[in-house]
């Protein structure tokens, strides 16, 4: 059975992929990719978007055997780049595609920011101390065992600034491989899926000074402690002060602009500018991106966008609502014209976000090279450190208070893209090797592959209810 399925899923990814390949590759042959005219390079990116989307959508097949859709568009992605494994070079060019490279990254911001828009922020200040204590567990456990055990244990020899960085490396949690996960199974407003998010967001933050700290340690050998309280109060001042801001700001933007049109396009652009805007600030301020995204879609709320219209369809039911003389049919229509017109904006950015987001996973997946699995003493070494990295965030969990902890825990585990950006910056600075960087790109690939089933098969199992057994019961056994 499992065979058929694996056959199945791989099927379904090259029975589309590989016919437009072929065809593509006779059309233009890899060699001539650099010579292109700009005209003839946007038609090649517009064919490497069709055929990454068709992947995404033919690898949510994994869904029929119940697993997020996410895990079968990273699958998808490592197919796919690595087709030159297979004499299929056509898809390199890919690689390198900087217009690819911007849509992936635009994916990850829309995904944070429909997570923010679904998230409530009266609810995740409800978790913000379990969150903190996720996270300050989460990213010092793998530091320590990453710069102290494991990498002087399985890597000998290395200079003690690459066994930095690759604790810091084992800190990073990739927020949108979770969180795409909590998504795809509905369980966005659960205790467990709030404090992984917020626990996130924070990872991110911290993960940030060290990466700060390790930086300035490989390239002037030290740092100042008023360097990183710098770095720290930014990043706490844009968290804290952008969403009061934004609280603020977006009721009178939203009345301002209802003046000029109050249909759904100036909506979207109301919502779609927070969400930019502030992955801008957050950038100036050296955050992530995604983290002003996040933060963006967690601010606004329903009722700064009071002053427009409401969908069409909300109308009918409405007018069928108030002409029907069925109290249980009128109080449905009720609910349903409330939760439609609660989630109109989230339906709005939906549309981009099916376009998107898919783009940035199985783009995540594409930048994997699995020549690196060719070498036994390289997996080997990257298994020990998958095992660290993925006890390091286990840990997390038991501080997570009274919810499931096993959720909490694996919902941390997955590095994704963040993993690949520390590695990437500590090999531009040289303090990482190759035989280190396959490493983590192993390590990253496990960490990320393994997470959307196992939080798939956690969160579809019941918590077993704790029987009560009186203690005349048990005297009488």
């Amino acid at each position: 059975m499992l065979r058929r399925k694996i056959t199945l899923f791989v099927a379904s990814i090259f029975g589309v992929g590989v016919p437009v390949l072929a065809l593509a590759s006779e059309a233009v042959p890899p060699g001539e990719v650099a010579a292109m005219s700009e005209s003839q390079f946007f038609a090649l990116t517009f064919l490497f978007i069709a055929i990454l989307l068709l992947a995404a959508k033919c690898g949510a097949i994994v869904e029929r055997w119940g697993q997020p859709a996410v895990l079968g568009e990273l699958v998808a992605g490592v197919l796919l780049g690595n087709l030159g494994l297979a004499g299929l070079h056509f898809l390199d060019a890919a690689r390198t595609n900087e217009l690819l490279s911007f849509l992936a990254e635009l994916g990850v911001v829309i995904l944070l920011f429909q997570i923010g828009l679904e998230s409530n922020l009266r609810k995740m200040r409800e978790v913000g101390l379990p969150a903190l204590l996720v996270a300050v567990v989460g990213v010092v456990t793998p530091f320590v065992l990453g710069t102290y055990v494991v990498g002087p244990w399985l890597m000998p020899g290395l200079p003690k600034i690459a066994y930095i960085f690759l604790g810091a490396t084992l800190t990073a949690t990739s927020v949108g491989i979770t969180a795409r996960v909590f998504k795809d199974l509905g369980v966005l407003q659960s205790r467990e899926s709030r404090i992984v998010l917020g626990a996130a967001v924070i990872d991110d933050v911290l993960g940030l000074l060290i990466l700060a700290v390790v930086s300035a340690l490989a390239t002037a050998g030290s740092v100042s402690l008023g360097g990183i309280a710098i770095i720290s109060a930014k990043a706490v001042v844009f968290l804290v002060g952008s969403i009061a801001v934004g609280v603020l700001l977006a009721p009178r933007m939203g009345m301002v602009l209802s003046k000029i049109h109050t249909g759904s396009g100036m909506k979207f652009a109301l919502a779609m500018s927070f969400c930019l805007v502030f992955a801008y600030f957050a950038s100036l301020v050296g955050l992530a991106p995604i983290v002003g995204a996040f933060a963006a879609g967690l601010l606004l709320d329903p009722v700064h966008f009071k002053f427009f219209m409401k969908p069409e369809f909300v109308d009918d039911l409405r007018h069928l609502a108030e002409s029907g003389r069925d109290r249980e049919i009128t109080q449905a229509l009720e609910e349903t014209i409330a939760h439609h017109s609660h989630r109109h904006v989230e339906d709005l950015v939906e549309g981009v976000a099916r376009f998107l987001v898919p783009l940035f996973f199985v783009y995540t997946g594409f930048s994997v090279r699995l020549e690196t699995l060719f070498n036994p003493t390289v997996v080997g070494i990257a298994a020990g450190v998958t095992a660290v990295a993925v006890v390091g965030k286990l840990v997390s969990g038991l501080v997570a208070g009274k919810v499931r902890k096993i959720i909490v825990g694996v919902g941390m585990v997955p590095r994704g893209e963040v993993g690949l950006i520390f590695a990437t910056i500590g090999r531009g600075l040289g303090v990482i090797d190759e035989r280190l960087f396959s490493v983590v790109v192993i390590m990253v690939i496990a960490t990320t592959l393994i997470t959307p089933p196992l939080l798939a098969i956690l969160l579809k199992q019941k918590p077993q209810a704790k029987v009560f057994v009186p203690p005349s019961a048990v005297e009488a056994t």
